[in-house]
Order: structure tokens, then sequence, then C-alpha cells
């Protein structure tokens, strides 16, 4: 292996896993998870039920806010591009404070974050993986599945999610209480609005947001535009373009599989990426640095341009890499 290839693979290998050497991503069993589906089930119904009998404008306007900031700010760019694939540095106090606002999401603390996403990301680049992994069922069917289910493998890697994550008092805080964190933020939306602004503001925000990541998650690993494919993996991941403002930019997911360390995910001209935006903002303010871009990485290997355009977002050296 050359010392580019060497890099790359350092630059963009899964950070969080142990044993990997014995690891299956194969072979396994499908659980009902009761604690996630209760939640998950029981916000969707006071959604369905509740929403429209509180609807406000003053409401809707809140749920907005709320999930905007805690999807951008939170889970896109606190959760996932910070916390997940380190791709810029900031101050500490300042990930705390997007982490606390990505458990607000309502999807789950940031530790078990960390894991099951790592755990996903192996199992979609090996050669195979158990169908619960690769959307390997029909969307409604699907979607039954992930909201309600858990995947326990036969076997399974390890997992230590690092210094300042495994071992931050507030992390661990975060994720035994991930639940009960919407009862203050329930309680200063009922001193500012009653109701109508708790149920939109949490149980619409919640439902809305748990189910939109469920199936921007099975689009976009089924089907939409590619300009790259990841060599011998178990599954490919795709662009959906109707989804990126929602989504805060996370639905640039083939952009992403090719270059997850990179903190840009909309690559092209025309790639609206909120999440993007909002790290060159703090990049203004100086509080973000050390920011990776697919040119600023090492090129990685294993990935195969499919458009003209791909190689034009890359490292200068990825052409090579690649065999262009």
């Amino acid at each position: 292996m050359t010392d580019h290839a060497a890099a790359g693979r350092a630059a963009f290998k899964v950070n969080s896993l142990t044993g990997l050497d014995t690891a299956s991503p194969v072979e396994g069993e499908v659980l009902w998870d009761p604690a996630r589906s209760i939640w998950n089930s029981g916000f969707l119904l006071v959604a369905l039920v509740l929403g429209p009998l509180t609807f406000t404008w003053g409401a809707f306007a809140v749920f907005l806010l709320l999930s905007g900031a805690t999807l951008c700010a939170g889970h896109s760019v606190g959760f996932h591009r910070r916390l997940i694939h380190r791709s810029f540095d900031c101050p500490k106090w300042l990930e705390r404070a997007m982490v606390y606002l990505g458990t607000l999401v309502g999807m789950g603390g940031p530790v078990w974050t960390i894991g099951l996403h790592d755990s996903r990301d192996w199992a979609q680049r090996e050669p195979d993986c158990h169908w619960f992994l690769r959307h390997g069922r029909p969307l409604w069917i699907e979607g039954f599945y992930y909201l309600n289910f858990r995947l326990k493998l036969k076997h399974p890697p390890g997992f230590d999610p690092g210094p300042g994550i495994g071992d931050d008092p507030f992390y661990l805080f975060l994720q035994r209480t991930w639940m009960a964190q919407q009862i203050p933020l329930a309680l200063l939306l009922y001193l500012g609005g009653g109701w109508a602004w708790v149920v939109w503001g949490v149980a619409v925000r919640v439902a809305a947001c748990t189910t939109m990541h469920w199936f921007i998650s099975y689009f976009a690993h089924t089907r939409g535009p590619q300009d790259w494919t990841l060599d011998g993996a178990a599954l490919q991941a795709f662009n959906v373009p109707i989804m990126a403002i929602p989504t805060m930019g996370e639905s640039w997911h083939n952009n992403h599989h090719a270059f997850p360390s990179s903190a840009r995910h909309g690559l092209y001209p025309g790639q609206v990426d909120l999440g993007w935006y909002f790290i060159c903002l703090l990049a203004k303010l100086g509080l973000a640095w050390n920011v990776r871009v697919p040119t600023s990485l090492p090129p990685r290997p294993g990935i195969t341009p499919v458009t003209g355009r791909a190689l034009t977002a890359a490292s200068p050296g990825q052409a090579a890499l690649s065999g262009e």
C-alpha cells in the first residue's frame, strides 16, 4: 500500500469500533426494542391526534424554529460532522452545546448515536451485511422495523467512543437522560405558549424528525443520483436533492459516503448544504478551525468516480488513485 493510500484509509476509517478482524455484519437477530418503540410510536400518535387539534401559526413557528436549530446545529453539525467524523475543530463548550441540541432532536443520546452510526457505516462498507443494515425491505416495512426494532449481531464489533466522549461526564449524563431532556423544554414551551407550543415544539417535532431520519436513510441508500461508488461495498449511497434543506445537507449522502471526513456534504454546484453554511459562519467567528473538505484531505482509496464532474470536488491526487 502506498503512503497516499495508507493516509487515505486512515483519514476515512470508522473510528469507534474495535475487533473488526473477528466481527461480522451478516448474522444477527432482529429484536423488538420496547423503550424506543414506545418512544417513537407514542410521539407519532400524539402528533397525529393532537397536532391538528392544537395547531396555531405560533405553534407552527415554534416547530420550525426548534426543528431547524436542533437538526442543523445539533444533529447535522454537532452529532454528525463534529462528534462522529471530527470534520472540524471547535471549543469544547461549543461542541457540548451543539451535542445538547442534537440530543433534543429526540432520536437518542450521543454515545448511542455514535455506536449506531459507526456500526452501520462499517457494515455497509463490507461486501455483505444483514438486511436490517442495508435497508433490505420495502419502504413501509423497513420503517416499521427501523422505528421499533434493533439488530443483535451474532459476532458484533467492540465499541469505544474514545477520549473526550466516552469519558465526558456531560455526554454520559445526556446518554442516560436523553429522553428526559424533553421535559425542561416542554416546561419552557408551556410557559411561553401553552399546550399548543408543547405539542408542536416537542411531540410533532420529535415525531417529524425521527420519521424523516428513517425516510431519508432509506432513500439515500436505495435510489437517486450518484457521483461516486464505493468499491466492494454491500450498500451504495445516493443523493436525495429534494430533501437537502430539511435535512440540513445530510441528504447529499453519496457525497458523504465518498468523503465521510468532509465537513461539507453539498460538494457540487446547486447542492444546498445548510450544515456547511453554519460551519462557515462558525469559522468566520473564530469558533471553528481545521475545517476539512475533500480537497484538503488525502486522496481516498476504494472509491470510483462515475460522472465527469466527480473529481472537481476531490483532492488533486484522487484522479491518479482512481486510475483516471
